[in-house]
């Protein structure tokens, strides 16, 4: 019988305590989290009652945790951005098995250490690269392997991020400001550009990008327009941005759900108004501190001659991935949001659809899918063969990094120089 793992928990936020630890409650003979870490005393308390955890292994800081004994074989990360690299070292040092939220880090030195770190160290080390264990991202990448349209030549790839969660992520909420996170490349999109990497298989060689903040800033403020929306804004019947009906009437789904977990504790409409009066997802969205894109298209050049454009839109009704692949006996058209791919054959013009089924946890089964695949990795001692190891999810993280310095400086970017950059001046 397999053994059963036991973990630690750092950040019992949105994507630890909600995307990542419930799999311990569905499957609880694979994994046990025995330890958590969090400052917000209602999310900790939380946590701590669903999993039963005791006093001694309940703390306030990840330094309070780490500082400590090993508790456990594994630990998730999940602090903020800025936040990552020295708890991962310091676990990694420490003996944990390690699965660390996207990105790696804000930094592109951290990443590159990062990436020389799990090359040193004899353990598990992935990276929440979770597109890579969706459903509808292994079907595409099992048809390009059997050769389904031939060799691939291009792809295009669409990211419509949502008006709605553009809003409330980037330009009111904690992603807003890439000082204080990251570039929007970075933490929003380096999902995208690591599906690109692990589709086409080969390094990513040139890249170059452009993008601008043209939209969310001062100058397009409505005329008498106030600092926040519960100020008695005279546009509020036009404004589709409007904090009050945006949160608490046209959201009314998962959607709706989403955004109210993270705006406050207290989801109540009394508790969401007071949210929206004293915090920072009440602010009108042309007076805010935001300064990441509200579009962006980078296009990428590998070493196989394989090309790849990728756009991210701020500026859409839905929040939805669309891909299309080209290669020389045909083409993949896929819609990840629908869960619909469409294979068309250049000889017989005939196109087939393939419809994946509909899964119940997020990223379309993929926060599932990582955190069964890290288990098992923990459970086996292999962390080589993580699909999304932290050898590989450095890449992808590099070309999002160059992608921002070619938005910045305007010129094309060779991935080797700018890898060798790094090496040469990053101390590991």
């Amino acid at each position: 019988m397999t053994k059963k793992i036991t973990a630690a928990l750092l950040g019992a936020g949105g994507r630890g305590a909600v995307a990542y630890a419930p799999y311990a409650l569905r499957f609880p003979d694979e994994i046990e989290f025995v330890a958590v870490a969090e400052p917000d005393a209602e999310r900790r308390e939380k946590f701590v009652g669903l999993y039963n955890l005791s006093e001694e292994n309940t703390f306030l800081t990840w330094q309070q945790l780490l500082d400590g004994p090993k508790l456990a074989d594994a630990i998730l990360i999940c602090t903020q951005d800025q936040m990552h690299f020295e708890p991962t070292i310091k676990a990694l040092e420490k003996g944990y098995h390690v699965l660390l939220e996207k990105p790696m880090s804000n930094n592109p030195e951290e990443c590159y250490v990062m990436g020389e770190y799990a090359k040193k160290y004899d353990r598990v080390f992935a990276v929440c690269h979770v597109l890579r264990y969706n459903d509808f991202f292994v079907n595409v990448k099992k048809l390009l392997e059997g050769g389904e349209i031939g060799s691939l030549m291009t792809i295009q790839h669409l990211e419509n991020v949502g008006y709605w969660h553009q809003a409330h992520s980037f330009v009111r909420g904690n992603w807003r400001n890439s000082a204080e996170s990251s570039p929007m490349i970075l933490q929003k999109s380096c999902h995208d550009l690591d599906i690109l990497s692990w589709l086409v298989g080969e390094e990513c060689t040139k890249v170059s990008s452009f993008g601008y903040l043209s939209h969310f800033k001062e100058e397009n403020a409505p005329v008498g327009a106030p600092q926040r929306c519960t100020d008695g804004c005279p546009v509020r019947d036009e404004c589709a941005f409007y904090a009050p009906r945006f949160y608490l009437i046209d959201k009314n789904d998962w959607q709706g759900k989403y955004l109210r977990s993270y705006l406050t504790n207290d989801t109540s409409p009394e508790g969401i108004m007071k949210a929206l009066r004293e915090g920072p997802y009440g602010r009108c969205v042309y007076h805010c501190d935001n300064d990441v894109v509200d579009h962006q298209v980078v296009n990428l050049e590998f070493s196989n001659q394989v090309t790849a454009s990728f756009v991210m839109n701020a500026f859409s009704n839905l929040s939805e991935r669309i891909i299309r692949l080209y290669g020389t006996k045909g083409e993949i058209y896929g819609d990840m949001d629908r869960n619909v791919i469409q294979v068309t054959h250049f000889t017989s013009g005939i196109t087939k659809e393939i419809r994946i089924p509909a899964s119940d946890t997020g990223h379309g089964g993929g926060d599932d899918g990582i955190m069964k695949d890290f288990v098992a990795l923990v459970q086996s001692g292999e962390g080589s063969h993580s699909r999304s190891s932290a050898v590989v999810s450095v890449q992808s993280h590099l070309m999002a990094f160059a992608a921002e310095t070619s938005r910045k400086e305007q010129r094309v970017i060779q991935m080797s120089e700018y890898v060798e950059n790094l090496r040469q001046t990053t101390t590991v």
